[in-house]
C-alpha cells in the first residue's frame, strides 16, 4: 500500500506542476497525451486504494464562505505537555522503555474525524476541552487525504503548519509593518480559522498526523510506531519520528537538532512518547499534563565573542537601525557575525561598546540576537548624520522606546520607499517588483522616477546579465509592468504617496470627481472638504502636493506611459456610512487588512490608523489584548469588536448603533 500511496503523491505533484505551467505560466512541460495518461493512472490508483488527496486534480475544490465557526467539545481533553531542556531528564523519564521521538511542530493542533472513508469533521484544539469546527478549511489543506481506504470510524490528531518559505512570502506581500505576522504559528492559526476557505487554500497549510485517538480496527497493534505506519498507509503525512531507547536517545536528539537548521517546517522542540500506548495510558495524567509523553525544548546555544563595531542601516521609512558586528562565531551549525540591535533603547540597555564581550544566540535557532554584555563600556556614539545621504538625524520616542531617524526628505532610502509604494499591490500593482529589485535598479541608474519603471526595456541586456535575473525573470517583470500600464485613477492617486491619502481616501476623492484625472489633480481645498472624511489639514496637504511643479511634471511624464480606465463602482448598501473604524492585530477572516478595509469602505465606512474620541469601533480579534490601541479604546469608551461581529453586520445588512 505504501508504494501506491507514494505513487499517488508523485502523480498529484507532477500533474499539478504541469497544470500550473500550462494555465498560469503559458508553457508546456508535458504533452496532452502524457498528461492524460498520468491522469488516468492517478484515477485508477485512487479508485483502487480509496485514497484521494485534497490537492488531487481529479477533484474540484468548492470554496465556501461561512458566517461563523461553531464550537464543539472534544471526546478526550487535550492536555499540554510537561517540558524539559535537559537530555538527562528525558533519559530518566524513558527509563528502560522504548520511545517515539518526533518533531514538536509549531502550528495549530487539529482533531480529524473520518467515517465511511471520508473526512467528516475537523476541530481545532481550542482550550483543550472545546475547539472550533474548521472542516471547511481542512478540506483545502495542501496534503490532507479527503478519502481513505479505511471504512470504519477514525479520529486522529495532528498539527496544521505553514512553512517558513510561505510565511516569508505572505509577509513580503503585506506593506503595513504592524500587520505583518509575527511567526508562522500566528499565520497558521489565522489561516485555519478563516470563514472563507479560499484564503486558507492560498496560504498553503500542511497537516502532519501524530496520534490516533480512536479507530475501529481491532487488528491494529497497540504501539505508536504501528499507528504512525498505518496512518501513512492511509495517505497521511505523519510527523517525522525516530524509534529510541536510552542507548540512542541522546544521539537522536542531536540528529534532530542538526536537521532543525534546514527544515522548512517550524518546530520549537521535540516530543518523546512511550511506544507502548497501553503502558502510557496506565500512568494516567496530572491535573495539567499527560504522563505518556514529554516535550523537549531546545537549549539556546550561546557563544561569547568580541563586538567589533556598530553599523547603522537606514530603512525606506527614514528609520536607522543599529546592527552589531562581532568576531565570527559558530551557532547552530552556521557562522554568525552580525545581529540586529533593533533600536537605541535596546542598545543602551545592553550598554554596548566597541571591544565589549557579548553573548550571542539564535532566537528560535534562526535569528541572531545579543543576550548579554559582560563589559558594558557604553562607548558607541549615535550618528548625527544619516549613513545614506549624510543628512541630519534625530532621536524620536515612540511608546517610550527611542528610535533614530533621518529627517532629510530627499534621502535615497526614502526615494526607494516611494518607489516601493508606487509598485505595491494596491497602488500600481506590479507583481514581482520587490524592494530589493528597486534598490538594484536605482543603484544601476535604471530608475530615477516613476515613469522610468515603464522604460526598463531600454536596459534589457544589462538586466538579463544581473545576478538573480535571467531571460525568464526579465520577461516576467516586463509582462507585469506592461499589465500595469492600464490602471485606474484610484490606483494612480494612491500610488503618489500623498500624506494621509490612503486607499480609502483616494477612492472617495476619485468617486467625488467622477474619476476625471484633470479634476482630481486640480481639486481645491474647498472642494475636498466637501467630501466625507476629508478634513481641512488633509485637504491643504493634498493641494500643496499638486501645487509643486516637480510633482505635476512627474505625473505628466507618467501619464505618457499609462492609460487610465474607469473603475467599477460598488453598489453595496452603505450600512457603515459615517462610521469610523480602527483595525489592529492580525486578521483571521480576510486575506489581509486591505481586504478588510475595502469591505468597510464599500459600505460607506472609514478606516483610520489611531483610536481617538471620534472612533466608533476598534476591530481586534484579541479583545483581551493589553495593546496600546485596546487600552486607548477602553479609556475612551470605544467598543472593541471582532471580525465575527463585523461579518455578522455585513451578512445581515445591519447598521450598527453608534
Amino acid at each position: 500500500m505504501d508504494k501506491k500511496v507514494e505513487r499517488i503523491r508523485e502523480l498529484v505533484d507532477k500533474l499539478n506542476e504541469a497544470a500550473k505551467a500550462y494555465y498560469q505560466e503559458n508553457r508546456e512541460i508535458m504533452s496532452n497525451y502524457e498528461y492524460d495518461k498520468l491522469y488516468d493512472e492517478l484515477e485508477a490508483l485512487e479508485k483502487e486504494t480509496g485514497i484521494v488527496l485534497s490537492n488531487s486534480p481529479t477533484i474540484k475544490v468548492g470554496y465556501e464562505l461561512l458566517s461563523s465557526l461553531p464550537k464543539e467539545a472534544h471526546e478526550q481533553p487535550m492536555l499540554s505537555l510537561d517540558k524539559t531542556k535537559e537530555i538527562h531528564v528525558l533519559k530518566e523519564w524513558l527509563g528502560d522503555k522504548k520511545g517515539i521521538l518526533s518533531w514538536k511542530l509549531d502550528g495549530l493542533t487539529i482533531v480529524l474525524t473520518y467515517a465511511d472513508g471520508e473526512l467528516v469533521k475537523a476541530v481545532t484544539r481550542g482550550n483543550g476541552e472545546v475547539g472550533e469546527v474548521v472542516t471547511n478549511n481542512a478540506r483545502v489543506f495542501r496534503n490532507l487525504p479527503l478519502k481513505i481506504s479505511h471504512k470504519g470510524n477514525l479520529v486522529l490528531r495532528g498539527e496544521a503548519v505553514i512553512r517558513y518559505s510561505d510565511f516569508e512570502r505572505i509577509n513580503r506581500e503585506i506593506e503595513d509593518v504592524d500587520a505583518k505576522y509575527k511567526n508562522p504559528r500566528n499565520l497558521c492559526s489565522g489561516s485555519v480559522r478563516q470563514l472563507n476557505n479560499r484564503i486558507t487554500a492560498e496560504r498553503n497549510v500542511y497537516f502532519f498526523a501524530f496520534s490516533i485517538v480512536r479507530v475501529d480496527d481491532p487488528g491494529l497493534d497497540n504501539f505508536r510506531s504501528a499507528h504512525l505506519k498505518w496512518l501513512k498507509g492511509q495517505g497521511f503525512d505523519v510527523v517525522e519520528y525516530k524509534e529510541v531507547d536510552s542507548a540512542n536517545l541522546e544521539d537522536t536528539v542531536k540528529w534532530f537538532s542538526e536537521q532543525a537548521v534546514n527544515t522548512d517546517y517550524p518546530a520549537d522542540g521535540l516530543v518523546l512518547a512511550f511506544d507502548d500506548i497501553e503502558y502510557g495510558r496506565s500512568l494516567g495524567t496530572t491535573a495539567k499534563f499527560p504522563k505518556d509523553s514529554i516535550a523537549f525544548k531546545w537549549q539556546d546555544e550561546v557563544r561569547e565573542t568580541k563586538l567589533l563595531k556598530i553599523e547603522w542601516s537606514a530603512s525606506r521609512t527614514g528609520l536607522i537601525n543599529p546592527i552589531a558586528v562581532f568576531e565570527p562565531v559558530e551557532l547552530e551549525g552556521t557562522t554568525v557575525k552580525r545581529a540586529s540591535v533593533h533600536n537605541i533603547s535596546v542598545m543602551e540597555s545592553l550598554g554596548l561598546g566597541i571591544g565589549d564581550t557579548v553573548g550571542v544566540y539564535k532566537a528560535n535557532m534562526i535569528i541572531p540576537q545579543i543576550s548579554y554584555n559582560l563589559t558594558r563600556s557604553r562607548n558607541v556614539k549615535i550618528p548625527e548624520n544619516c549613513p545614506v545621504c549624510g543628512g541630519e538625524t534625530k532621536i524620536r520616542q515612540e511608546n517610550g522606546i527611542k528610535f533614530l531617524y533621518c529627517v532629510n526628505s530627499d534621502c535615497l532610502a526614502k526615494q526607494i520607499k516611494s518607489l516601493t509604494h508606487f509598485v505595491s499591490r494596491d497602488a500600481m500593482g506590479i507583481d514581482g517588483f520587490s524592494e530589493a529589485t528597486i534598490v538594484k535598479f536605482v543603484e544601476k541608474g535604471f530608475i530615477k522616477d516613476y515613469a522610468d519603471i515603464f522604460r526598463l526595456e531600454r536596459f534589457r541586456d544589462e538586466i538579463v546579465e544581473m545576478e538573480g535575473f535571467g531571460e525568464k525573470s526579465y520577461n516576467n517583470l516586463i509582462d507585469s509592468i506592461n499589465k500595469a500600464r492600464k490602471t485606474t485613477a484610484v490606483r494612480l492617486l494612491y500610488s503618489m504617496g500623498i500624506p494621509n491619502i490612503g486607499l480609502s481616501n483616494a477612492k472617495r476623492i476619485c468617486n467625488y470627481f467622477g474619476h476625471d484625472w484633470d479634476l482630481i489633480e486640480n481639486a481645491t481645498a474647498e472642494q475636498l472638504t466637501n467630501i466625507a472624511g476629508i478634513g481641512e489639514i488633509m485637504a491643504n496637504e493634498y493641494v500643496a502636493f499638486f501645487s509643486v511643479e516637480k510633482n505635476r511634471r512627474r505625473i505628466q511624464e507618467l501619464l505618457g506611459e499609462i492609460e487610465l480606465v474607469k473603475e467599477n463602482i460598488t453598489n453595496e448598501e452603505k450600512i457603515f456610512e459615517n462610521i469610523r473604524f480602527v483595525v489592529t492585530g492580525s486578521v483571521n477572516h480576510f486575506k489581509n487588512r486591505a481586504e478588510l478595509k475595502n469591505a468597510i469602505e464599500e459600505r460607506g465606512g472609514k478606516v483610520t490608523d489611531s483610536v481617538t474620541s471620534s472612533t466608533d469601533y476598534l476591530i481586534n480579534n484579541d479583545i483581551s489584548s493589553t495593546s496600546t490601541k485596546n487600552k486607548k479604546a477602553k479609556e475612551l469608551g470605544v467598543p472593541i469588536i471582532t471580525e465575527e461581529q463585523l461579518l455578522q453586520w455585513i451578512s445581515e445588512g445591519i447598521r450598527p448603533g453608534k
